[in-house]
């Protein structure tokens, strides 16, 4: 459509060169103005060809023989660019398609348990890239994945989207690249990490471009566009010596301070929050995580009156069937919430911290619990522990004025219930997050107090020695960021007692004892590194005594590594090659990470 602007005064001096006879047509000013698809027409159109190229690829692979590498490089490359989308539109997919080469478990109850094959890019990334391509196998992943991507395009629905959306799925990606993507957690063989990332960030460029016109502040735009310029740049870098802490503390970092200026010019609201809250500027903040994402949907606001009020109940020894036992027996804060055991009195495995227990999605070492809420009711059920019951808990608290009080306060005049007593104390719990360590301090540029040792060992922990693509930043457990959906199980063979020449597997089956799936055995849920300098003894039987012991265990290769034959070990059994300065610069940022709790 053409279109005409003149205002009064341009009308007055185009009539006078009519009059005159001076007006020609190549005088004539137009303006074109061309009519942009909506942004989620323009997502799909771009999104389609680049799943169209990562498609063309490997069926390329599959014919042209010769060059399988360079199309599945090639494929790969494409895939990333639309893993911004992918990511967040089809987390399923997207999950398969990423899946590491480990044989997945999905145990829902004792009648649904099943067990599948791994496929996908990092499946044939490992089956590629060795000395010997079994060509058939290969060919196999070639046609799961095309198919899968071939699905994906078909289905896909971009009709949905809200801006809201578009502006989470960018900061996901954010997120992803900090936490997952420079880690190496994706690319276990190439190590092509950094390359990968730098095509996301492109493409996020590329989407963000889409919603041009949205930006009322255009100076705002410029920023994003050097900033990701800037990001690109950086990692331009080998995979072992990169800077991560650098690249988090000033590109993700000022890339979250960003995206909360675009939600304000863009004037977007959002229905609800995910994992991360919505206003976070930090990774490494107690104002990062939304709490509610992680607990039980009736589990309520957590006020401080109900997390005084389970920290009460936590130190209360009446809650016990003897009057001596209360959660802080086991649990002690000048211990970071661990008791300094191999193993407690009259249980089986190494009592774990307390601090941030609530930012994950399973409890207990064998994941058998899926909220705190959940853990306290096995806790005062042991007969180990509180040996009691639900019932005879109520009557304790029930009968204390104080408690009526303070219940009746805080849920709203309700009568004590065992669910309100069991989140009264998971809400406690769950406050014992407090991200005030030193590391934390100086990433989010409150001081600068650390050494160069202690961020080469961030720098180690999260790439050279793979520490990080099992315990994720920022909480360094095994809760996978950026969905928050899953805390992973591993099997990385702990030893029944400190020995590397004739060592046992430690004899405690793990998960197996939850459905009895003999895949599962031996497996356990990983820990938070936070606050490790503090609870000592580590692994779940108290085996190694020193942060140096587990380090020399993951070094060798864990439990393959020390003559442990296991079968679906998901640790990578290569040795890291560590020098002796390297372990000690991760101890030294693991020391790094010890809060003052004081306070709780």
């Amino acid at each position: 459509m053409v279109l005409f602007k003149y205002n009064k005064e341009a009308y007055f001096v185009i009539s006078l060169f009519i009059i005159f006879g001076f007006f020609s047509s190549c005088s004539e000013k137009k303006e074109v103005k061309t009519e942009k698809a909506p942004f989620n027409i323009q997502m799909k159109e771009q999104f389609i060809t680049d799943i169209t190229m990562a498609i063309n690829h490997l069926d390329s692979a599959k014919t042209d023989t010769s060059n399988v590498k360079k199309h599945f490089l090639q494929s790969r490359k494409y895939f990333k660019k639309t893993e911004p989308i992918l990511a967040s539109l089809d987390i399923e997919n997207y999950g398969f398609l990423n899946q590491p080469n480990i044989l997945k478990v999905e145990e829902d109850d004792f009648t649904d348990i099943k067990t599948k094959q791994p496929s996908g890019y990092q499946v044939l990334e490992e089956e590629i890239f060795t000395e010997e391509m079994n060509a058939a196998l290969v060919n196999k992943h070639l046609n799961l994945v095309s198919s899968r991507l071939k699905l994906i395009r078909k289905n896909i629905s971009f009709n949905h989207l809200k801006t809201y959306h578009f502006l989470w799925l960018f900061r996901k990606s954010i997120v992803q690249i900090a936490l997952t993507g420079i880690t190496g957690f994706d690319s276990p063989v190439l190590e092509n990490s950094l390359e990968e990332s730098k095509t996301v960030y492109q493409s996020l460029k590329t989407y963000l471009s889409i919603f041009k016109n949205e930006f009322n502040d255009v100076a705002l735009l410029k920023k994003w566009n050097q900033e990701i310029d800037a990001s690109i740049k950086d990692l331009n870098a080998n995979f072992n010596t990169f800077d991560r802490y650098d690249f988090i503390k000033n590109h993700t970092h000022k890339q979250l301070e960003l995206w909360n200026q675009a939600v304000d010019d863009w004037q977007v609201s959002f229905p609800f929050e995910l994992a991360i809250k919505n206003d976070a500027t930090s990774l490494f903040s107690k104002d990062t995580y939304n709490h509610t994402y992680f607990a039980d949907r009736n589990s309520g606001e957590m006020t401080s009156e109900k997390i005084a009020l389970g920290k009460k109940l936590f130190y209360d020894t009446n809650l016990s069937s003897n009057k001596k036992m209360s959660c802080a027996t086991c649990h002690h804060p000048d211990k970071a919430f661990t008791d300094g055991l191999k193993i407690g009195a009259k249980v089986t495995r190494n009592t774990p911290t307390l601090l941030y227990a609530g930012l994950q999605k399973a409890f207990f070492y064998d994941k058998r619990a899926g909220s705190l809420e959940g853990q306290i009711i096995a806790v005062i059920e042991n007969e180990n522990e509180f040996h009691t019951d639900l019932k005879t808990l109520k009557e304790v608290v029930t009968q204390d004025s104080v408690y009526t009080k303070s219940f009746a306060k805080v849920f709203k005049n309700q009568k004590v219930g065992n669910a309100e007593i069991r989140n009264a104390i998971a809400s406690y719990i769950r406050s014992l997050a407090p991200f005030s360590s030193k590391f934390d301090r100086n990433i989010n540029a409150l001081e600068h107090t650390l050494t160069q040792n202690e961020i080469n060992g961030f720098n180690l922990f999260n790439g050279k020695a793979k520490c990080a693509t099992c315990h994720f930043a920022p909480v360094f457990n095994g809760t996978v960021p950026p969905n928050y959906r899953e805390s992973e199980i591993e099997l990385i063979g702990v030893p029944e007692q400190n020995d590397t020449i004739n060592a046992t597997i430690s004899a405690d089956l793990g998960r197996y004892y939850v459905y009895k799936t003999p895949e599962r055995k031996h497996f356990f849920k990983t820990p938070t590194v936070r606050n490790a300098g503090k609870t000592a003894p580590y692994m779940h039987n108290g085996v190694y005594t020193t942060l140096e012991g587990v380090m020399d265990f993951y070094n060798r290769g864990g439990g393959i590594g020390i003559g442990i034959q296991n079968e679906y070990q998901t640790l990578p059994p290569d040795p890291l090659h560590l020098t002796n300065q390297e372990i000690e610069d991760i101890i030294s940022f693991i020391h790094t990470l010890e809060d003052d709790i004081k306070t709780y």
